[in-house]
């Protein structure tokens, strides 16, 4: 039988049993921001309160800094203009540590942005080393004494003297380790993600693609290394090798060539535990699985290993045998709550499909009970889908799910009308209705209409969580994605079907198909397992020349805003399209975004209790990186990460005057 849930309960509660008084996951502490996260469990939370509502509407702009230095932005004018930034720097001692625009670190000042170190490339990258991408962040380790910086640089993990951004040259081969030595049947190793520190080792996951056009992939195992010397400690293998749990759900031998499973977003640590949380992504080929019959351990499950000797602790496998591209694409977030009158250390993974999966996160057991519930199946010749899916009770989910002929755009008759006569190009159907073959044949259908979509519900963004109140802000994504198969041509791919233009579907008039709202905040009560409120995000497309008469209400944007909370508020931005562009396979005529008016400009405080807009600014461009908040010389700060498809990166800092 397949396996699908693992813990040693008797075992685990002996060894890790939780203390009558729980240590409490309290956020960013004294006034800094050292995790990508706000603090190792990834709660995006600091606990300060000099904005409040009575003067955030003072919030002004105080400096800006490119996402590029320009020591080297005018050796290499070209690059400077890449607009995907995502970037979140850390906040330690007054100073800004952060990727750039090319994925080399820069130290810069809290208080003006000024320059205070840039990382000079390698000598052995080529052209000179000014070419790479922007990654999400950089880690940082102190044993009180010794003090580093951890990055990924291209595919190596680099160690940085926090003072001069030089490298650690007596740390791995001169400052670095290559991460592709310890990957199998790695032709190349990529990472937008960043490394992560727990106790003595850092840890790596990695991008290997999931959407490739064969079946023989390498696994995106993760790795850890020793602070101090760079020494590899141990590797995960995220596709179990012979001898390892979940070899039986990769039937007909498909363990030995399939791929991905990637942890490619944040990884999440217990420093009290010692424990690391790996949110793992879907195997090749994410929309096809006929090669890879069986759940398929251990794709898209939430992972606990110990951070020592990456021994699993326990996993829970939140897809089986993934066609959706289901990632799971956000980072774990740790919290103490009280359930039942019962404390509970807690572990919550958000879905792309819209759930909150809520584990004790010392040994693995649902906190509510989380049901097997039969799932559509699937037609497409060589595929076998899992004959049930998880599904939690509590919380409810936080997004749409599924399709029916009643979701559709009903905003006038007509342009009702004009919904269902496109929505009959598309196989409608739940949650989990799997990707059916194209059809231009009368009477054939384009592929399913999948709902969330493959960038969300949740995404990289995460949510933010108030240890006060526990309650949880999720932003997410509400926009549908057509989940349609080719048949795969021989003298280009060996499976037997592959995506086929995984487009976003045209609406009437150039507006979505769906209803609304596009994109929207829920506040979970984590303690009671209920929804306490929902509020739309942004104005969408309520400026239509058909929608302005009817004097709409804020209709939400889909786009992929970061967010994080303080004692008083919570902030959020609209997210910038360049995220969520869909491509350029995309039809022509079709927008590139996954719904008009994608993402947007705007900045906002809410108000924590009812999610009322309380403030907003616009931005040069939209959010692309997740902001943070902190402290400087008796001033709250808060930085974030802008970009856009024609606005170059930069950081923003906003403060009150």
């Amino acid at each position: 039988m397949a396996v699908r849930f693992s813990f040693v309960a008797w075992l685990v509660a002996i060894c890790v049993a939780a203390p009558a008084s729980l240590s409490a996951q309290r956020g960013a502490g004294d006034g800094e921001w050292r995790s990508h996260g706000g603090d190792p469990g990834s709660t995006k939370y600091a606990s300060l309160d000099q904005i409040t509502r009575d003067n955030v509407s003072s919030l002004r702009i105080v400096w800006r800094r490119p996402g590029i230095d320009r020591s080297l932005s005018t050796r290499m004018p070209e690059r400077s203009l890449a607009g995907d930034f995502r970037s979140t720097p850390l906040m330690i001692r007054g100073v800004l540590y952060a990727t750039n625009s090319i994925g080399l670190v820069e130290a810069f000042d809290a208080g003006t942005g000024a320059t205070v170190w840039v990382q000079q490339p390698f000598g052995d990258e080529p052209g000179q080393g000014l070419a790479g991408d922007s990654t999400r962040g950089v880690a940082y380790w102190t044993d009180g004494t010794i003090e580093r910086l951890f990055s990924i640089r291209g595919e190596f993990l680099v160690a940085l003297d926090l003072k001069t951004g030089r490298p650690v040259t007596t740390w791995g081969e001169g400052g670095r380790v290559n991460l592709k030595r310890g990957l199998l049947r790695a032709a190349t190793y990529l990472s937008r993600g960043g490394p992560h520190v727990c106790g003595d080792v850092v840890i790596a996951g990695g991008y290997m693609s999931d959407a490739p056009l064969r079946k023989e992939q390498p696994p995106g195992d993760v790795q850890a290394f020793d602070v101090r010397t760079g020494r590899s400690r141990w590797v995960f293998h995220v596709i179990p090798r012979p001898g390892e749990t979940g070899l039986d759900t990769w039937e007909n031998g498909s363990w030995e060539y399939s791929g991905a499973a990637n942890a490619w977003s944040i990884i999440s640590v217990d420093e009290e535990l010692g424990f690391a949380y790996l949110p793992l992504s879907s195997p090749t080929n994410d929309m096809y699985g006929g090669h890879r019959l069986g759940d398929n351990l251990f794709g898209n499950s939430l992972v606990c290993v110990k951070c020592a000797t990456g021994e699993r602790v326990w996993h829970y496998q939140i897809v089986h045998h993934d066609l959706w591209d289901y990632d799971l694409p956000s980072a774990p977030i740790l919290v103490d709550l009280t359930v039942g009158g019962r404390l509970i250390k807690a572990v919550v993974q958000l879905t792309k499909h819209g759930f909150a999966f809520v584990f004790d996160r010392a040994t693995g057991q649902p906190v509510w009970p989380i049901e097997e519930r039969p799932v559509p199946t699937s037609d497409t010749p060589g595929e076998r889908t899992a004959s049930t899916q998880p599904y939690p009770t509590r919380p409810p989910p936080f997004e749409r799910q599924g399709v029916t002929v009643d979701d559709l755009i009903d905003f006038t008759p007509a342009l009702k009308a004009q919904a269902l006569e496109l929505a009959r190009l598309y196989r409608l159907g739940p949650l989990f209705t799997p990707p059916s073959i194209r059809s231009e044949v009368a009477g054939g259908t384009r592929g399913t209409l999948q709902l969330p979509g493959s960038v969300g519900g949740a995404d990289w963004q995460g949510a933010a969580f108030d240890p006060d109140t526990n309650l949880l802000y999720v932003s997410s994504i509400t926009a549908p994605f057509v989940a349609d198969l080719v048949k795969g041509e021989p003298a280009r791919t060996n499976f037997a079907y592959v995506p086929g233009l995984r487009a976003y579907p045209p609406g009437p008039q150039r507006l979505p198909l769906l209803k609304p709202p596009y994109g929207r905040i829920t506040a979970i009560d984590l303690n009671a397992g209920e929804i306490k409120w929902v509020v739309p995000h942004g104005d969408g497309p309520r400026d239509h020349p058909l929608l302005q008469p009817l004097h709409l209400p804020p209709l939400g944007n889909p786009g992929r805003g970061g967010l994080f909370a303080t004692k008083t508020l919570l902030f959020v931005g609209e997210g910038d399209p360049v995220m969520v562009r869909g491509g350029s396979r995309l039809p022509p005529g079709m927008p590139l975004a996954i719904a008009p008016g994608a993402g947007g400009r705007k900045f906002r405080a809410f108000d924590k209790a009812t999610g009322a807009v309380l403030w907003e600014i616009e931005l040069p461009a939209g959010t692309t990186g997740a902001p943070i908040t902190y402290m400087f010389q008796g001033k709250q700060f808060i930085v974030v990460a802008i970009g856009g498809i024609d606005h170059p990166g930069e950081f923003v800092a906003l403060s009150l005057p």
